[in-house]
C-alpha cells in the first residue's frame, strides 16, 4: 500500500501513515488510526498515573494503604495481597454485551465496579511508596524501577541497578546520584550522558572514565578536572579544595556545570550499538523508529520507554513481550495485544483491557486472572467468544463513540481520555504535554484541584544544615521546607522528609542535605533532557579540520534537541571526529 497523510482528528494536523504501517495493521487485523502519533502518545500517558499517590484503605481488608488512586474513584481498590488473593473474583462482576449501547458507554459504567490493585508492582519487595515497580526491592517514591534493581529513592527508569538516589534513565550501575541516561557507572554524582564512568563527578558526555571532575566529551581518562590531565596526587588535593560535602560549594559547582554543559559537543542522538534507528537514547536496537528510551529492541515504531521488544507499535512503558499495539504499563510476556493499559503477565490476543494477567482471548476485561475466551469479564466457549467479538467490533463501526470534545471513536481507538480513572494532571502526560485547566475543561478532560495541605513545619529550606558532616540522627524526626514553598509549577509538596538509608548514603558519600522536596527534584532533571520528539535540524559544526573543510557542515539529521535549546549538535561524522 502507499503511504497516505490523514488529518488528525484531535490537533487537526496532517500526519504520515507509511507503507509498513499498513502492513503493520493488516497483520494485527486494526484499522489505520484516526489520532496523529503525537496525539496517540498523549492519550495513552493520561492513563499512567506515576507520581500522585494518596492515603487510602483497602476495600477489602480495610488496612491503611498507598494508592494512585484519589479515594473519589467509584470503584473498590485493593492493597497488593487482596488484589492478588482468592478473597474476591472478577468474574461476579462480568456482564453481558447490550448491543443498543456504544462500547465505550457500557466499558465506562463496568470499569466503575471491578475492583483495581492500588499500586502497580509486580513481584517486589519493601517498596510500599513506589508506583511502577517490578521485581526489585527497597524502593522507595521511585517510578519504572525493574529489573532486580535495589535501594532506589526518587528516582525513575532504573533498571538492573542498586543504591540510586535521585537518577533518571539508569541502566546497570551502582551507587549513584543526581546521574541521568547512565549505563554501567559506579559511585559517581551528577553524571549526563556517560557510560562505564566510576568515581567522577559533574560529567557530560564521558565513557569508560574514573576520577574525573567537571569535563566533557572524555574517552579513557583518569584524573582529569575540567578536561585538564593531573598526576592522581595533584588530582586529590585539588578534589579536597572543593569542598564537597558543603552545599554552597556545590551550588558554585553546578553553576560551573552548567556551563559546561553549555560549550559540550552533543551527538544529534545518543545510539549505542543501533542499526536503522530514529529517536534518542537507543540501545541493541534495530528497525526503530521514532523510539526513546529503548534498548534490545527490534521493529518498533512510536515507542517510549521499551526493552526487551520485537514487532510493536506505539506503546509506553512495556518489555519482553511482542505485537503490542497503542498500548501502555508493564508487559511481561505478553502477546497481540492492543488498545490496553496494563496486561501485566502473559497475555494473548486482547482487546481494551485492563489490569489482566495470564489470560488468552479477552475483550473488554478488567482485573482478570488466568482465564480464557471471555467480554466484560464474562467467559464464553471459543466458538462463542470469537462471533461475539467479530459482532462488537463491527458494531463498534457502526455505532462509533464520541467523547466530549467531539471525537468519534470507533474499533481501532485507544481508551478515550475522559474515561481515564485519573485527572490529565494527575499523570504523565502533563509532563510531556502540560496544559492548563481552562484548556482541559474546553477539550473534556478531567481536572484535580491540588489538596490543600497544611504541614508543620520544623525547618525552613534556609535552616537546612549547610555541611552534611554537621547533620545527626536527629534530623529523620525534622519536616524540612521546600525552598520553592509551593510557588513553583513542580508539583511542589512544600515539605519533605529524610529516610534512615538516605541520610546514610548522604553522609557514606558526603553529599550535603538537599533543599528541595522530591517532586521538585524530579523535575528540575527532566528540564535537562531534550523532548520526547524529533526535529529537522543541520549539523553545528564548524571546525575547518573537519571532513567538510573550511565550509561549515551541512549535513542534516532527525534530533531530540530543539533548535531554541542551548545544546551544540552535531552530526555522526562531526561527532566522532571530535571526540574521538
Amino acid at each position: 500500500m502507499n503511504q497516505e497523510t490523514r488529518n488528525c482528528q484531535n490537533c487537526k494536523k496532517d500526519f504520515t501513515i507509511e507503507p509498513d504501517d499498513f502492513g503493520f495493521y493488516t497483520k494485527i487485523k486494526v484499522p489505520p488510526p484516526t489520532f496523529c502519533p503525537e496525539c496517540r502518545k498523549i492519550r495513552r500517558l493520561v492513563w499512567r498515573n506515576e507520581r500522585a499517590l494518596y492515603r487510602n484503605k483497602c476495600d477489602l481488608c480495610k488496612k491503611n494503604i498507598i494508592a494512585m488512586y484519589n479515594e473519589s474513584v467509584p470503584f473498590p481498590v485493593y492493597c497488593h495481597a487482596c488484589w492478588l488473593g482468592d478473597g474476591w473474583d472478577p468474574l461476579s462482576f462480568g456482564q453481558d454485551y447490550d448491543f443498543s449501547r456504544t462500547f465505550f458507554e457500557q466499558y465506562k459504567k463496568f470499569s466503575k465496579i471491578v475492583p483495581r490493585i492500588a499500586l502497580w508492582q509486580r513481584n517486589s519487595i519493601n517498596s510500599d511508596y513506589s508506583n511502577m515497580v517490578g521485581e526489585s526491592r527497597n524502593v522507595y517514591l521511585s517510578v519504572s524501577v525493574v529489573k532486580g534493581s535495589e535501594n532506589v529513592f526518587y528516582s525513575k527508569s532504573t533498571d538492573k541497578s542498586k543504591d540510586i538516589i535521585d537518577s533518571l534513565n539508569i541502566i546497570g550501575s551502582e551507587n549513584l546520584y543526581e546521574n541521568i541516561e547512565g549505563q554501567s557507572n559506579y559511585n559517581s554524582q551528577y553524571l549526563l550522558l556517560c557510560r562505564s564512568c566510576i568515581d567522577s563527578y559533574y560529567l557530560i558526555d564521558c565513557v569508560n572514565c574514573s576520577n574525573c571532575v567537571l569535563s566533557n566529551n572524555l574517552r579513557n581518562k583518569q584524573f582529569c578536572i575540567r578536561n585538564e590531565q593531573y598526576t592522581k596526587e595533584e588530582y586529590q588535593k585539588k578534589i579536597d579544595k572543593l569542598n564537597l560535602k558543603s552545599r554552597a560549594s556545590r551550588e558554585k559547582l553546578w553553576r560551573e556545570f552548567e556551563e559546561v554543559r553549555g560549550h559540550a559537543i552533543y551527538r544529534f542522538a545518543n545510539f549505542t550499538k543501533c542499526v536503522n534507528v530514529t529517536g534518542n537514547n537507543l540501545l541493541n536496537a534495530k528497525n526503530c523508529q521514532n523510539c526513546f528510551d529503548a534498548y534490545n529492541t527490534e521493529n518498533i515504531k512510536y515507542g517510549y520507554r521499551a526493552f526487551d521488544l520485537k514487532d510493536c507499535m506505539d506503546l509506553d512503558y512495556a518489555a519482553w513481550s511482542e505485537l503490542l499495539y497503542e498500548y501502555t504499563t508493564g508487559s511481561l510476556n505478553d502477546y497481540d495485544v492492543k488498545f490496553s493499559y496494563s496486561a501485566m503477565d502473559s497475555v494473548r490476543n486482547a482487546d481494551y483491557t485492563e489490569f489482566c494477567r495470564n489470560c488468552v482471548n479477552i475483550f473488554g476485561c478488567i482485573s482478570l486472572n488466568n482465564k480464557e475466551n471471555a467480554i466484560f469479564n464474562k467467559v464464553y466457549s471459543k466458538e462463542e467468544f470469537e462471533k461475539l467479538r467479530n459482532e462488537i467490533i463491527k458494531q463498534m463501526n457502526d455505532l462509533p463513540y464520541k467523547d466530549k470534545g467531539g471525537r468519534i471513536y470507533r474499533y481501532g481507538e485507544f481508551f478515550p481520555i475522559e474515561l481515564s480513572p485519573w485527572a490529565y494532571n494527575e499523570t504523565t502526560a502533563q509532563e510531556v504535554a502540560p496544559i492548563t485547566k481552562d484548556f482541559a475543561e474546553r477539550n473534556g478532560f478531567p481536572w484535580r484541584e491540588p489538596e490543600v495541605k497544611n504541614f508543620n513545619i520544623t525547618i525552613p529550606a534556609e535552616k537546612i544544615p549547610d555541611n552534611i558532616e554537621k547533620v545527626n540522627e536527629s534530623i529523620l524526626q525534622e519536616v524540612l521546607e521546600c525552598a520553592h514553598k509551593g510557588k513553583c509549577d513542580q508539583q511542589c509538596n512544600t515539605v519533605f522528609r529524610l529516610t534512615d538509608y538516605e541520610l546514610k548514603f548522604y553522609k557514606q558519600h558526603k553529599i550535603p542535605l538537599p533543599i528541595l522536596c522530591p517532586n521538585c527534584r524530579y523535575y528540575e532533571r527532566i528540564k535537562i533532557i531534550p523532548a520526547f520528539k524529533l526535529f529537522d535540524r543541520r549539523c553545528m559544526c564548524d571546525k575547518y579540520n573537519h571532513f567538510h573543510g573550511a565550509e561549515k557542515c551541512t549535513l542534516e539529521f532527525e534530533t531530540p534537541y530543539a533548535s531554541n535549546r542551548p545544546e551544540i549538535v552535531y552530526c555522526e561524522k562531526c561527532y566522532q571526529q571530535e571526540v574521538y
